[in-house]
């Protein structure tokens, strides 16, 4: 970089990610003290441009935050009128009456959202108490200062050739310093990877695990709908194969949340958990519901799921971790919006005393006790064995031991302490040699659909001539050793279609990246059997441009 100098600005505090967490730090931070600079840094076109939307959101992140949000006119329009749950077989249901569940499970007082309007609008109200929010900024390195502490991160940096030496309209981007960084990226994020790395800070804690959701939004007919109906099931199409479940959440405007859940620590590799979620549409209860009726919008994610037992530690010097980059989702409840709001404020809380008394680039003690003995990990310590149980000994034994485990929780107590994860997702994967291929049906162009032709209701867009962000840290592995040994699962366990093995001029086989596809889920670097594929940011502005409804 000696021919490129980076321009260096300095704030007090510099959080990397516009979601629920980062802008909730943001915002406590200004409403503590007005004369703290805060930037917020989103890789997204805009913000909530890579949120998807659909989420059933517990207030209480917000009441905490922005007492008068109703007032504020929060985008939180829709109550939780009705909340079922079902047991699916191939071609019946079977309702889980709501009565034996622990109170947690209630949704009574949460409401259907689009969590893309939400942080939309907490961007406004962090604007509007001063913070400087830069969209299409993606932050690719960390910046650390000669004790080793976190100083800053560097942002914007664009115009590399597809080699990653600098192009012609190359710009080395700039550093942006800070007393504090807050790393707000969301699942698995890159930065926060490598901080986690770098300062241990997963040791004595379980691995932490993962699901990949996917999710449709779809205009249904108006006979059809009923606004703030709630439903989640679990059960076929997976069955014994993987953990996992669906839910269905009707907004406003006749549109319809459709989602489907697969916990990443499946032994198959033949799974192929995008052809699960088109297979699960045409179960008789949800093809009644669909038919007739059009998608607008795909797309998918990681979702956090090792709970209380997988939080690494929060802090390292001058940095902190903020909500799904720790892991703050509760399991069972399908949440953690409130829960990384709660984390961003409580971060904040902690820098701004932190700074108030003269300190700087430390570690934020305050916040890490904060998390684990207030609100979160009360929150998340009555749900710690659900997932380890499910994991273990299958869906029924979560239904019975985990709702029993709840219940003794809620009157504080567990009779089965806390339980291990034990293997990361990666090392569950088995020999493909092991299992029997699954044979699912075409999908077809109503109901279901091909992965491609869903990805273009992503809007996802990557400049093909930058560096791909998805690198190999060894480019012979896929075929060497995945392809032999566990059937290419890539080509599979992708949402989105950027794997994928062809036969060469020679008839060799050839492992393609399709990076322009990505949807930023991040389920490759988590479940790639050698732990070969590395995510990394692209330019900012890249990516999934989520739709604005």
């Amino acid at each position: 970089m000696s021919e490129h100098t980076r321009e260096a600005m300095e704030y007090d505090v510099v959080i990397v990610g516009a979601g629920p967490a980062g802008l909730s730090a943001a915002i406590r931070l200004k409403q503590l003290d007005a004369d703290l600079n805060v930037v917020v840094l989103e890789k997204g076109s805009e913000v909530g441009a890579h949120i998807l939307s659909g989420a059933v959101l517990d207030p209480c992140g917000l009441d905490a935050l922005i007492p008068d949000w109703k007032a504020r006119g929060a985008p939180l329009n829709v109550p939780v009128t009705d909340d079922s749950f079902y047991m699916l077989g191939e071609a019946g249901k079977l309702r889980i009456p709501n009565f034996p569940m622990p109170p947690l499970m209630n949704n009574h007082g949460n409401y259907i959202v689009s969590m893309g309007n939400v942080c939309r609008w907490m961007a406004e109200q962090a604007e509007e108490l001063g913070v400087e929010i830069f969209p299409g900024m993606s932050c690719s390195e960390i910046v650390y200062g000669e004790d080793g502490s976190v100083k800053g991160v560097v942002a914007g940096e664009f115009g590399k050739n597809a080699d990653g030496t600098p192009g012609a309209g190359y710009e080395p981007g700039m550093e942006l310093l800070g007393k504090y960084v807050f790393l707000s990226e969301g699942v698995r994020g890159s930065l926060s990877k490598e901080v986690i790395e770098k300062f241990d800070l997963s040791k004595g804690k379980e691995p932490q695990k993962f699901g990949l959701g996917m999710k449709e939004i779809w205009e249904i007919d108006p006979a059809k709908h009923k606004q703030g109906s709630v439903t989640h099931t679990m059960g076929w199409p997976l069955g014994s194969n993987a953990g996992g479940g669906s839910f269905i959440y009707h907004l406003d405007n006749n549109q319809v949340y459709v989602g489907f859940v697969v916990h990443l620590n499946y032994e198959n590799p033949h799974l192929y958990p995008y052809m699960e979620f088109q297979r699960f549409k045409h179960h008789p209860m949800v093809k009644d519901l669909l038919e007739g009726g059009k998608r607008v919008a795909y797309g998918a994610r990681a979702i956090s799921e090792g709970g209380y037992q997988s939080m690494p530690k929060m802090v390292a010097p001058g940095v902190a971790l903020l909500g799904c980059s720790v892991g703050m989702v509760n399991v069972p409840r399908i949440k953690g919006n409130h829960n990384a709001m709660l984390s961003g404020k409580a971060a904040a809380e902690a820098a701004y005393a932190a700074i108030q008394g003269g300190r700087a680039s430390d570690e934020l003690g305050d916040y890490e006790a904060e998390v684990r003995t207030g609100a979160i990990g009360e929150d998340l310590k009555k749900v710690r064995n659900v997932k380890p149980l499910w994991s273990k000994y299958g869906l029924t034994a979560s239904l019975t031991l985990g709702g029993l485990d709840m219940w003794t929780n809620t009157l504080g107590f567990s009779l089965l302490g806390t339980l291990g994860h034990g293997k990361s997702d990666a090392e569950a994967t088995g020999e493909a040699s092991k299992f029997a291929p699954i044979e699912y049906p075409k999908p077809d162009g109503k109901l279901s659909f091909d992965r491609l032709t869903n990805v273009s209701f992503a809007a996802t867009n990557h400049e093909e001539s930058q560096p791909a962000h998805l690198h190999l840290k060894d480019a012979s592995v896929p075929v060497s050793v995945n392809l032999p040994k566990y059937g290419g699962p890539s080509a599979r366990y992708c949402p989105a279609g950027v794997y994928e093995f062809v036969k060469d001029e020679t008839g060799a086989d050839k492992f393609v990246i399709n990076f322009q596809n990505c949807v930023h889920c991040k389920t490759c670097d988590i479940k790639d059997p050698s732990q070969n594929i590395v995510w990394t940011v692209p330019q900012g502005g890249d990516g999934p441009n989520y739709p604005n409804m």
